[in-house]
């Protein structure tokens, strides 16, 4: 077997036994990597209904089959868990040499379940497991730790995943850093921290082989050259912050929790504006042709020696989102949530969110511990940072993201908590993207832009962005598929216009590095069974139709400017677009999945699980869309 080693690692942290589990060809061709493999086994490991934070929670990490290869930006893993945010899949992804080190210490995946009874660093030394003591390492930041094991073990070469604080205090949208890169948005970091795992640290010593060296060094070179051309030149040179521009242009830049479409100060944190006054220097992941994140740093000013590596989404999130206008706080702010371990996209709607419910009256000075939370307070949005890490006072809420904490208080707080299933929106105002919000709203994940890709009809002009029409729910599954591939394979999206067709390319490239034959229909394919696989682990964990949904002020709340200035999505619309997509999936009217859809796409044994007869009149009743359309 080439590239794939055909071994997942399986540790249990409660009695520190570790078992090998050997997989086949076939196995690993149906799954891929990454995204597809880490899902597999998490359905796997995983029992129905368990509490995301508890010790029967599978942590599952799954690595590219191009990791460690020639292959440009392909040295990635996935990682999967039960979201504590969300309570559904949570499958989230990283890059650079901690992925490259799993692969060279032997394995394709890591399936970590139990509980430590104490704070543990658990050593992977190829096939060796060691569990430490990570005492010495509680309360440091992800970096910090990082660097810290690294110097203990003596060796440099290890890499280390490591939590912050709020993946120790359990805060329910706590990441997980390696190497600078996040394993963010569903919580992946709390999981880790209720198996009181501070860190994973590798060290691998044997080689990556690929079927046709020579073919893929070809394969390799192409892909090199189109990746530093015109597809990639926006990533290159200002990475992804040049999209705060777009956005406001197009009235779609979410500000002041999303209240407003646009922004008066987006030219002072547009990435325009940061590549001149703040950019340090451009990073890649391991293996990376193109380099897109943008390493920012404030030289002068009470944020004097802030850097961070800014991207659109913590940008937006931390800033717009906020209310502030200036790029110094908002490089602090991300510097801190990297270091603590907080997702940043979470962390920056959460911070919107209490900031109207103070501007409203609904929370108080004194609930907020004093702070004065206004759009635009940067030293207030810092502090709450802190608090929220840490579970301190008005902390402890927002922890709990804005859903559990919009419930908690009340008020009509909920109707401009923005989030889909509890995950925090990502930094499109999706009132003037109708085709992306229907592509929100039935994630598995929840919100999610990496998942979807269905915004590009919607930017590109395929579709009347304003108005909902039939097809947008075949558009919506293409996409979803097509994303999918790329995050089980696992590529970086940033080289999806790097191909001339990519199913073909990809399917020779993935045959060149494993040796296992792939055609082009045969890996699309994959992406419908990795996007079912996810969809069924809801089902069973107890999804309904109720929960593909959109928050009160989408559906209610007209855009107040911009080209949309006036429009929102309808309940009818969202409606239909959910109906149209059911169907182009071949799903019930209710969003369930018949048992012949499961066993076309090879998935028998989950066909037994959660499949349905086909018909609505044949859905079995503990499985119906419980919560009527009037609960909605």
């Amino acid at each position: 077997m080439f590239s794939y080693s055909g071994r997942i690692l399986h540790v249990d942290m409660t009695t520190r036994q570790t078992k090998v589990q050997e997989v086949s060809a076939e196995f690993l061709k149906k799954y891929l990597g990454g995204v597809g493999l880490a899902s597999r086994l998490l359905y796997d490991n995983t029992p129905k209904g368990c509490d995301p934070l508890g010790p029967d929670n599978a942590l599952c990490f799954a690595i590219s089959a191009f990791g460690g290869t020639t292959m440009p930006v392909g040295t990635k893993h996935g990682v999967a868990s039960k979201s504590p945010l969300t309570g559904f899949i949570g499958d989230s992804l990283s890059g650079s040499h901690f992925s490259e080190m799993i692969k060279r210490a032997g394995w394709d995946g890591l399936v970590i379940k139990g509980a430590a009874p104490e704070w543990t660093v658990l050593f992977i030394d190829d096939d060796e497991v060691e569990f430490l003591d990570a005492t010495p390492y509680i309360g440091m930041g992800t970096i910090e730790a990082q660097q810290a094991i690294r110097q203990d073990l003596g060796d440099e070469n290890v890499r280390v995943s490591a939590i912050g604080p709020a993946g120790e205090n359990l805060v329910r949208y706590a990441m997980i850093d390696n190497d600078g890169r996040q394993v963010g948005r569903t919580g992946n970091g709390a999981v880790m921290g209720s198996k009181k795992l501070k860190a994973i640290a590798i060290r691998g010593s044997k080689p990556i082989t690929v079927a046709d060296p020579e073919g893929l060094l070809e394969e390799t070179r192409k892909l090199i050259e189109v990746s530093q051309g015109p597809a990639t030149q926006k990533y290159r040179v200002l990475g992804t912050p040049s999209n705060v521009l777009n956005g406001n242009a197009m009235g779609t830049l979410p500000t002041r929790n999303f209240s407003q479409t646009t922004f008066e100060h987006a030219e002072k944190v547009s990435g325009e504006y940061l590549h001149e006054h703040f950019t340090v220097k451009t990073v890649g992941c391991s293996g990376c042709s193109i380099a897109c994140e943008q390493w920012a740093a404030v030289k002068e000013g009470k944020y004097k020696g802030a850097i961070a590596g800014l991207d659109y989404e913590s940008l937006f999130a931390l800033g717009p989102n906020c209310g502030i206008g200036e790029l110094p706080p908002i490089i602090h702010l991300a510097q801190r949530c990297d270091e603590l371990g907080l997702d940043t996209m979470s962390a920056g709607v959460v911070v919107g969110w209490a900031m109207e419910c103070y501007e409203r009256g609904i929370l108080s000075k004194e609930d907020c511990d004093g702070l004065e939370l206004t759009f635009g307070n940067d030293d207030a949005a810092a502090a709450l940072i802190e608090k929220i890490a840490r579970r301190e006072g008005i902390g402890d809420l927002l922890a709990e993201g804005v859903k559990r904490a919009s419930e908690k208080v009340g008020k009509g707080s909920d109707h401009f908590a923005m989030h889909v299933k509890g995950l925090e929106m990502p930094g499109y105002d999706v009132r003037g993207m109708k085709t992306f919000a229907m592509g929100l709203a039935v994630g598995t994940r929840g919100s999610c832009h990496n998942r979807s890709l269905a915004y590009e009809a919607d930017v590109k002009g395929v579709v009347d962005r304003f108005t909902a029409g039939p097809g947008r729910g075949q558009i919506a599954k293409e996409k979803e598929e097509y994303a999918a591939v790329f995050d089980s394979l696992v590529l970086c999206k940033f080289l999806r216009n790097c191909f001339d067709d990519f199913f073909v390319d990809a399917a020779r490239i993935y045959t060149m590095t494993t040796g296992i034959p792939m055609t082009a229909e045969e890996l699309q394919a994959t992406g419908e069974r990795v996007w079912t696989l996810k969809k069924a682990f809801n089902i069973r964990e107890g999804w309904t139709k109720a929960d593909d949904w959109l928050p009160g002020r989408v559906l209610h709340d007209p855009m107040p400017s911009g080209p949309g200035k006036g429009v929102h999505v309808t309940e009818d619309e969202l409606r239909m677009m959910i109906d149209d997509y059911y169907q182009a999936r071949g799903w019930t009217p209710d969003g369930l999945i018949p048992k012949a859809k499961l066993i076309e796409l090879g998935l028998e044994d989950i066909a037994e699980d959660v499949g349905v007869d086909d018909g609505p009149e044949a859905i079995p009743t503990g499985v119906e869309a419980a919560a009527s359309e009037e609960a909605k």
